[in-house]
């Protein structure tokens, strides 16, 4: 006689202490915040690069392609994580010693608080403050950061923004962050600074404490993704990155919902 089994997946609870706080959250329902990497134009772009490349091998008249005889698919990537979709980055990026951010990043939960953000217009810029950090946070002091600015279109998915001049930190606002303890900032933007600042970078500065005592353990992470549907809120933060021995890696920044947690949902 046989025997069927089933297994049914509603609600994984594990509660995890974090900075000497214990957080409970759900971790069936993951809230993915990357991008994807495509070999497509519909990828987003910055830094005037063209879309990444994902090709199979071939050696000679062999091609690394099931479809066309091969016994595997057999890819070679080309593609620059700055420029390409989700990344996270240290120090490295800007440093004249080199980093690694996988030497950076050696633990990969945290608790985060999500905000959303409309960009403040300054002349011809749009910025993000300090004064408007310091509102949304309300004297919370995350370990993480994940920012969604306004407007929250799906199209930043695939938007192309080399010269578009997109909105940035003031300088004061990265020292903000770094000066209430936060560790790890997240946002959907291509980079924190101004993208024609003249190499200024004052904003990376800022956050790392670069050159005068650099947070050899902060990084961050840009061009994520938060679907409108994720509210502003506490979240238990998974950030895994590839291993890369370079500046900045590939990465799949995931949030989950904490339980119990009055305050984990702004309303």
């Amino acid at each position: 006689m046989g025997c069927k089994s089933f297994l049914y997946l509603s609600l994984v609870k594990v509660t995890i202490k974090i900075q000497e706080q214990n957080v409970t959250a759900d971790l069936a329902k993951p809230l993915d915040i990357s991008i994807t990497l495509k070999a497509s134009k519909k990828n987003p772009e910055a830094w005037y690069l063209e879309p990444p490349v994902i090709k199979p091998v071939q050696i000679g008249e062999w091609v690394a392609k099931v479809s066309e005889g091969s016994s595997v698919n057999f890819n070679d990537i080309y593609f620059n994580p700055h420029a390409h979709g989700t990344h996270t980055e240290c120090v490295g990026h800007i440093s004249e010693a080199f980093h690694s951010v996988n030497d950076s990043l050696k633990k990969f939960f945290f608790v985060a608080e999500l905000v959303t953000v409309a960009p403040e217009t300054r002349g011809n810029d749009q910025v993000i403050s300090a004064k408007q950090l310091k509102s949304l946070l309300n004297g919370t002091k995350p370990e993480a950061i994940v920012i969604r600015t306004m407007p929250n279109i799906s199209s930043k998915k695939t938007r192309k923004y080399s010269h578009t001049n997109w909105p940035y930190f003031t300088e004061k606002a990265a020292r903000f962050l770094r000066e209430i303890g936060v560790k790890h900032v997240l946002i959907d933007l291509p980079s924190i600074d101004k993208e024609k600042d003249d190499g200024l970078l004052a904003a990376h500065k800022a956050f790392w404490n670069y050159p005068k005592e650099p947070r050899l353990d902060a990084t961050i992470t840009e061009f994520i993704y938060v679907s409108n549907k994720i509210k502003d809120g506490r979240y238990l933060l998974n950030l895994q990155i590839a291993s890369f021995h370079n500046d900045a890696s590939p990465s799949k920044p995931v949030l989950y919902k904490l339980i119990d947690d009055e305050n984990n949902t702004k309303n």
